[in-house]
């Protein structure tokens, strides 16, 4: 055979092999493009029906969208219309970008808190620079896959978290629904001030107010059925559209009244009329007669730059996983996709956004079939940017105050204590060092806290595992036995030898000692180390140990460090037998 034909032959193989890698790239990028892209996969498959189902859904949370987004851009301290921006920007991305049908991206109560006091310290651009940053670090940890982060978040501490914004959001608006004027930095300002300010109680505001909330709460009790009477859908409706009623009727009684110069209710006030320019985030602030650089804005957030985008996240995890029933959920790609929301958002004049409960709870239950329904709400958010902004000012702010307190109302769960109380008492302890946290310091040093005690806890437990330490009668021996009932990490380890050793001290006799490794999946050479010294301790007291059913991992470690303990390692045969061996040392 000729050299040439040597080597035509020995690339042939090559050649025929490359059309199916080639194949197999295509496939996974093609399979990456869906997954990165859900509205490739979705829209081909998309019918008349599913696009009926969308629209009501659609219409249905815009009604929400709509008062819940002046309200909480009053909170943050904004414009109203700026709530209206990050409405309907965070639907339109979340279209292309977002894996859940549910989820409704928006402007949230939380989210308004957090920016709040940037919003009064240096202006409104603090609040749209902080929306561009929070998306910057959101869709890198998406690119990265720290999703997992999230995970070392538990529940007491998330619970903890919401319950003092909940209170934080609700009291902070208890001034406005009294008709006292000004603002508050805190919760415990907020309390101060509704006392100090006590006489300055305006009657038709607290009256508008309270009868708004009365209102909401009936509203909400309605027995509607989506799927009964035609009475009862349109009981269901009026529960689902209670915010954008009480708005509505507050707004026309307030218009009613100032046509005829009557000026009972503090009102909205003027909005910037038409849509939002298209323009670069504000990357320099000028306040005053002071000029802030990026860095020095990004010295002036501290923390916050990893602690709302953190924030964000979980929120928007946390109800994606409670709407997905029984789907998977790719949370590196709902982490991308909240990223762009906020990115693209900052570019309109956004403030952070987030996933929201309220309006994602009115939208599975209209029964929304595609993310779709998110186009609709945009829309309706967009017409009333460009049409409604006139009938807006309005509003009357007692009216949004009674919204936003019903809505924190329903958002606290008082339940979790109960629940904590009757599973596992020690989980009170970082709920209540958050909640009390976020109440005095503020939210972000709250949370802080509450995962510093959280991981105070975790490494506790790991020093200190359960332990069964008792004397058995075993073949006929008596024996100390003891038991892990977890792995063992080094300090763990330490902690299994002070136990035993005090056992031992305190009784008569020498006892053989077995060691019982089933729970036992893996050590390090500080355990080993550990085990080796109790063996010797045990051994100057003339007491015999063996490790009694280890798995293979575990005791090879144990063996490298000490090759004389390999005799003592044993998983058959009867105690009597294995204690009578010479070959296990006293």
């Amino acid at each position: 055979m000729s050299l040439s034909q040597r080597r035509l032959d020995e690339t042939m193989p090559l050649l025929s092999s490359r059309p199916n890698v080639i194949f197999s790239r295509s496939c996974n990028l093609k399979g990456l493009f869906l997954r990165r892209i859900p509205i490739v996969a979705w829209l081909p498959l998309y019918s008349w029906g599913k696009l009926l189902q969308d629209i009501l859904a659609g219409l249905t949370v815009g009604l929400t969208a709509i008062p819940q987004g002046i309200a909480y851009a009053i909170v943050a301290g904004l414009p109203a219309q700026y709530g209206l921006y990050s409405s309907f920007m965070g639907c339109f991305v979340y279209l292309v970008f977002g894996s859940s049908k549910d989820i409704t991206v928006g402007p949230t109560a939380i989210m308004a808190l957090l920016v709040q006091k940037y919003v009064i310290k240096l202006g409104e651009d603090l609040a749209v620079l902080m929306c561009f940053l929070s998306g910057a670090v959101i869709t890198v940890m998406g690119v990265l896959h720290l999703g997992f982060l999230v995970g070392f978040i538990s529940m007491p501490v998330i619970c903890g978290f919401s319950n003092a914004a909940a209170i934080i959001i609700a009291t902070s608006q208890l001034g406005t629904l009294l008709g006292i004027k000004g603002r508050s930095e805190s919760f415990i300002d907020t309390i101060s001030k509704v006392i100090n300010h006590i006489d300055e109680i305006q009657l038709w505001d607290t009256v508008l107010g309270v009868c708004s909330m009365v209102v909401l709460v009936l509203l909400k009790k309605l027995p509607g059925k989506k799927s009964g009477s035609p009475f009862e859908k349109f009981m269901w409706l009026m529960s689902l559209a209670r915010n954008a009623i009480v708005v509505m009727v507050g707004t026309i009684i307030a218009y009613a009244l100032f046509s005829y110069e009557i000026k009972p209710f503090q009102i909205t006030g003027n909005i910037t009329e038409g849509l939002p320019s298209f323009s670069l985030p504000p990357f320099t602030v000028t306040h005053g007669n002071h000029t802030y650089t990026f860095m020095m804005l990004i010295e002036e957030f501290g923390s916050s730059t990893l602690s709302i985008p953190l924030i964000a996240i979980l929120e928007s995890i946390a109800i994606a996983k409670t709407f997905a029933k029984g789907k998977t959920l790719d949370a590196n790609q709902e982490m991308l996709a909240l990223g762009l929301c906020n990115i693209f958002g900052s570019f309109v004049r956004s403030m952070p956004v987030t996933g929201s409960f309220t309006r994602t709870a009115v939208n599975n239950a209209s029964g929304v079939k595609t993310p779709m329904g998110g186009v609709i709400t945009g829309t309706l958010v967009l017409l009333a940017c460009g049409l409604l902004t006139s009938t807006f000012k309005f509003i009357p702010k007692a009216t949004l105050a009674a919204v936003i307190i019903i809505a924190m109302f329903y958002m606290f769960e008082i339940n979790t204590f109960t629940v904590l109380w009757r599973t596992k008492k020690i989980d009170l302890v970082p709920l209540t060092v958050t909640l009390l946290c976020c109440l005095a310091v503020g939210l972000e040093y709250g949370m802080i806290a509450g995962i510093a005690v959280n991981l105070i806890l975790l490494l506790y437990f790991a020093a200190r595992p359960g332990l069964l330490i008792e004397e058995r009668i075993v073949d006929g021996l008596t024996v100390l036995f003891v038991s892990p009932k977890q792995s063992l990490s080094f300090p763990a380890a330490e902690y299994l030898r002070e136990r035993v050793m005090s056992w031992c001290d305190k009784r008569l006799g020498n006892l053989p000692v077995i060691v019982e490794g089933r729970h036992v999946l893996r050590i390090d050479a500080t355990v080993a180390k550990n085990l080796a010294l109790l063996a010797s301790d045990l051994a100057t007291r003339d007491q015999k140990l063996i490790f009694w059913n280890w798995c293979e991992n575990a005791k090879q470690t144990l063996i490298c460090y000490d090759p004389s303990l390999e005799a003592r390692c044993r998983s058959s045969g009867s105690i009597t037998q294995i204690f009578s061996d010479e070959t296990v040392i006293c």
